[in-house]
């Protein structure tokens, strides 16, 4: 049924390769913020539930 009604669609090949690129680049990006993110605040951030304020 959908392989009907996608390959009408021209250029259609394109989508799994830009969702691919941009699934990579998202994954990337998100892990180099894990690692460069200051260790402090994420300390500061997990602790938060716990205080008692």
């Amino acid at each position: 049924m959908f392989k009907n009604a996608l390959s009408g669609i021209e250029g259609v090949s394109i989508f799994p390769i830009f969702s691919l690129v941009i699934f990579v680049v998202f994954f990337t990006a998100l892990g180099y913020f894990v690692m460069k993110s200051d260790k402090k605040y994420i300390r500061h951030m997990e602790q938060l539930p716990f205080d008692e304020e």
